[in-house]
């Protein structure tokens, strides 16, 4: 997953305040090359107190981590990696996006220069933002080679678009051809003409906000009033900015069935756009309540390779008043994360057929839902033996206990029961296979039948 800026226009304007606050903050990593425990507690109370967007709730928890080092609560941490893990813990169930980092420094030691570096993702997600640590090499950007977090694209049976969706990718508005912004573009094209889509989230860490908003568009009216708007803290004072894209996308589909899939691995920005479908009256969120970390941040980085991730601005949806932060995204139909695709496309069969299908898309359609179905509760049928045999061209066999045609040099297909001598290829629900039998009981032909209205019929000619 591509580390990128969270919501990068108006936090960059953030992150560039307090410089000098930064370079004290750094101050020690050219003093000594191990701080002590005590050390980094401090430095991370210091950077929670200057960046966190409560200003008095940043004050209450800097207290109580220098009162806590102090004391010695973090002294038998001498390796870095158990000090940077005891205090995520520590301070993650504070906000669902803190975390300490530790990345090794170079030989040299050398730290970066002062700023804070935005990165998304709640809890351990995808690590340090953009830029290393201090005296880390800088991480590398993975987006593009991940596809700007498209993992697959495609047109499930029955005319249903799915979008796996890894990443929320970052780019700037007013460039039509900057490759993230293409990317996603060309996946809302592969599913242009489906029926009902489904974006699935449930690996999703976060991202960036201008995918939120872009992606957002896509499915809503221009200019609804239904994005969230974020209280930023610059300096001791508070901002407020928008998650409304600057470029609307130019045909937004806002008729059809959208499903959202979430799991408790969806975090951040992935979380907002669930967030702002689902309160839009747009999408219907299935699976698991999402991760619950709501605060928009950067990392800050600290002296001797740690960083902390402090979150600089808390979003207010205009629809609810409120967020995210710590329940997470509760979805409208809970199932558990494996069965939300499954489940989501079962509502997104039954809701085009609602939407009033005829023809052979109406049969289409009912076909991919007898199959999913069939997978949930499998039919009763005859002893597959009973159909095993040579209809003229066609070849019907058994593989591992499952019905398997084959036809000519073509690679074979296994078969899934839908009712007795009625089966469906199981890759493909669009296609059937009905067996015939004589007045003695016994299989004596097949028809193979096709939601287009065609169909072959093929007599038996021996059995094995």
């Amino acid at each position: 997953m591509r580390v990128v800026p969270l919501y990068p226009a108006f936090l960059r304007n953030a992150l560039k305040c307090s410089a000098l606050l930064c370079l004290s903050l750094l101050s020690t990593a050219v003093q000594a090359a191990t701080p002590s425990p005590r050390a980094t507690v401090t430095e991370v109370a210091d950077a929670i107190q200057a960046y966190y967007y409560d200003i008095e709730r940043a004050k209450q928890i800097a207290t109580a981590l220098r009162g806590e080092a102090a004391q010695g609560r973090y002294d038998r941490y001498a390796d870095p990696r158990d000090l940077a893990t005891a205090l995520s813990e520590r301070i993650r169930p504070l906000d669902g996006h803190f975390r300490v980092n530790w990345r090794a420094p170079d030989a040299a030691g050398q730290a970066p220069g002062p700023g804070m570096r935005p990165g998304p993702g709640p809890g351990p997600g995808p690590g340090p933002g953009p830029g290393a640590g201090p005296g880390g090499p800088a991480p590398v950007d993975f987006s593009p080679r991940r596809n700007y977090g498209l993992r697959r694209v495609e047109v499930l049976p029955g005319n249903v678009g799915y979008i796996d969706l890894r990443e929320l990718p970052h780019f700037e508005f007013g460039d039509p051809n900057e490759p993230a912004r293409r990317a996603l573009e060309a996946a809302l094209q592969l599913v242009a003409a489906t029926d009902a889509v489904i974006i699935d989230l449930r690996d999703n860490g976060g991202g960036s906000p201008a995918a939120v908003g872009y992606l957002t568009s896509a499915f809503t009216p221009k200019n609804a009033d239904i994005y969230n708007r974020f209280r930023l803290r610059r300096g001791d004072k508070m901002l407020s900015e928008s998650e409304a894209p600057a470029d609307w996308y130019p045909t937004p589909r806002l008729q059809v069935p959208l499903y959202v899939l979430t799991s408790a691995r969806t975090g951040s920005a992935a979380e907002a756009l669930a967030y702002t479908l689902k309160n839009a009256g747009r999408a219907v969120v299935v699976g698991q309540a999402s991760g619950g970390a709501a605060n928009p941040g950067g990392d800050i980085p600290l002296a001797a390779g740690f960083s902390v991730f402090v979150s600089l601005g808390s979003p207010v949806s205009p629809i609810t008043h409120g967020n995210w932060e710590g329940t997470g995204v509760i979805p409208d139909v809970a199932v558990a994360p494996a069965d939300a695709l499954s489940t989501a496309q079962r509502l997104a069969l039954e809701a085009a057929l609602k939407q009033g299908l005829s023809g052979a898309a109406a049969v289409d359609t009912r076909w991919a839902l007898d199959a999913l179905q069939a997978q949930a509760t499998p039919a009763d049928s005859a002893n597959p033996a009973d159909y095993l045999g040579q209809y003229e061209r066609i070849l019907i066999g058994q593989d591992g206990g499952r019905v398997i045609l084959r036809n000519g040099k073509r690679p074979p297909q296994p078969l899934a029961a839908l009712q007795r001598d009625l089966f469906y290829v199981a890759a493909d629900p669009s296609v059937r296979v009905k067996f015939e039998r004589a007045s003695d009981g016994r299989v004596a032909a097949l028809e193979i039948l096709r939601s287009d209205g065609s169909s072959n019929r093929y007599r038996m000619q021996n059995t094995p």
